[in-house]
């Protein structure tokens, strides 16, 4: 007896159809194979499928079981596979039709319960571009594809049940979808920027950063406060829209970084990778095509501490997701694209041993040290951050002051409700665009929304010869006063915005802090 169960393939974000075709032979020896490229994973399917059914008290057939997972020629991965294959054995050995329209996906424990599966959500939007009605997963990954409108997601607890619902004999309901609310949600912060004494001009920095999703880079010595203000950054970030909320999520089921009973992610991502974070775990791939730090912080932060200490392939490969927003991973047999437009933080000591800038403390670092050091970052990857600032030595004197008492300092809350106004400009600005933000601007979109009077391109083209501002650089300062327009609520780029974007390019200017 044949019976063919359909189910879907993710390969990366991608969902492509696969049918589980199961045949039971009447006449044979007893045996179990599983073909069409099957991993590790799924070839000890056969064995999770075989347990489960005899533990849920039914009886296994001990006949010839081929079970062909097609398309036959593409790899088949993980452990999604288990639900469809005991589906399609089940159908034979208790005689029932299947729903129609139907996708099956799960993995399966020996008892004959479903443990949480990645890839729930990637599943109900392939059903829904599909047309297909119903959708059978674990009951712990439910909540996760129940936000897919249109789309009857069957949270499923045990092969038994499954097999009851399948007989008529109990009445089994889809779970009830999930709004995404338009309620917003603050990311949390280890810090409040009213915590950080002194560095108002970092502070302007960061508020620009966030309020246009342009990259930064900080330079200064060790103790300046360079980390405490990096992971104040989340606080004054703005809450995921509905369309951004949607492809964060994708990213994160796809990774299987949503836990059980876990839902819609709303707030932006803030990932801190390691130095010793290597070529894979940064960019993605690795054996299996898995998406890395920078598509898990897609439309959130990617923090880089000791930007310097990570290996300079690592470094490198951030060329084109900087530019493109999107990263392509290709294998001999594989290839996957992920999005990876984040917003890059980066920070830095000036020399190795960190006090070059320091008004009191000597560097003890040769010239040759200084320069082999410096020569770890590129200048390719220089030029694709819009704003660099030098993050100076507080005195202690500073510190210890009484008489600032913490509402003498702006707060976390009060920075952003700035940024939240100059996003809701920039949203309006491309609401018949695909981007969300100034730092996405291309040329196009640049000489569309960023009119310069002749007094600001004249300040532009000076600082440019001044600089030698490459034509990507050029770009950027336009970018970047956009925002500072947009923050201070003006409409038109004015020459107070365009020179102090250009006072952000401490790279270019400064011999200090030129890498």
């Amino acid at each position: 007896m044949l019976v063919k169960v359909a189910s879907a393939l993710n390969l990366g974000l991608h969902t492509v159809a696969m049918e589980v075709e199961v045949n039971v032979a009447q006449r044979g020896l007893p045996a179990f194979e599983i073909v069409g490229l099957p991993t590790k994973a799924v070839a000890e399917s056969k064995e999770r499928v075989r347990t489960a059914i005899i533990n849920s008290d039914i009886k296994f057939p001990e006949r010839r079981i081929v079970v062909n997972l097609a398309p036959a020629d593409v790899p088949k991965q993980g452990s999604f596979y288990d639900l469809p294959i005991a589906v399609g054995i089940l159908a034979t050995v208790i005689g029932c039709k299947l729903p129609e329209r139907s996708l099956f996906f799960g993995e399966l424990s020996l008892d004959g319960t479903l443990r949480h599966t990645k890839g729930a959500l990637l599943l109900a939007l392939f059903a829904k571009e599909r047309g297909v009605n119903n959708i059978f997963v674990p009951h712990s990954s439910a909540n996760e594809a129940s936000i897919i409108k249109g789309v009857n997601v069957y949270p499923v607890e045990s092969l038994t049940q499954l097999v009851l619902f399948f007989c008529k004999q109990i009445d089994f309901k889809p779970v009830t979808h999930k709004e995404n609310d338009s309620k917003e949600e603050v990311s949390e912060a280890e810090f409040d920027m009213s915590d950080v004494l002194g560095q108002e001009q970092t502070k302007r920095t960061m508020e620009i950063a966030a309020g246009g999703g342009h990259n930064l880079f900080m330079i200064g010595s060790p103790g300046s406060g360079k980390t405490m203000l990096a992971r104040a950054f989340p606080g004054i970030l703005p809450s995921l829209s509905e369309k951004e909320s949607l492809e964060v999520t994708k990213i994160y089921s796809a990774s299987g970084r949503i836990p059980p009973q876990g839902s819609v992610i709303k707030t932006r991502p803030f990932c801190t990778p390691h130095h010793t974070t290597s070529n894979a775990g940064l960019i993605g791939g690795g054996s299996r095509l898995k998406p890395g730090e920078i598509s898990l912080a897609h439309r959130g932060v990617l923090f880089l501490d000791e930007f310097n200490e990570f290996s300079r392939l690592a470094l490198e490969s951030l060329r084109q997701p900087l530019e493109d927003g999107c990263i392509t991973l290709c294998r001999s047999r594989d290839k996957a694209t992920f999005p990876s437009r984040f917003t890059l933080i980066a920070s830095a000591n000036p020399c190795p041993c960190g006090y070059l800038l320091h008004p009191k403390k000597t560097c003890i670092c040769t010239q040759r040290e200084i320069e082999r050091y410096r020569k770890k970052i590129s200048g390719p990857i220089l030029d694709r951050i819009d704003l660099c600032v030098e993050v100076p030595v507080v005195d202690i004197k500073e510190l210890s002051c009484d008489d600032k008492a913490p509402d003498f300092l702006e707060s976390s809350k009060v920075i952003r409700e700035r940024i939240i106004m100059a996003r809701k400009i920039q949203q309006k600005r491309f609401s018949s665009e695909t981007i969300y933000t100034n730092a996405e601007m291309g040329n196009k979109q640049i000489k569309k929304y960023c009119y310069l009077s002749r007094e600001v391109s004249q300040i532009l083209i000076k600082a440019g010869a001044n600089f030698n501002l490459s034509a990507r650089s050029y770009y950027k300062m336009i970018r970047v006063a956009r925002t500072i327009s947009d923050l201070e609520g003006v409409k038109e780029i004015s020459a107070s915005h365009m020179a102090e974007a250009l006072q952000y390019r401490s790279c270019e200017k400064n011999e200090n802090v030129h890498f």
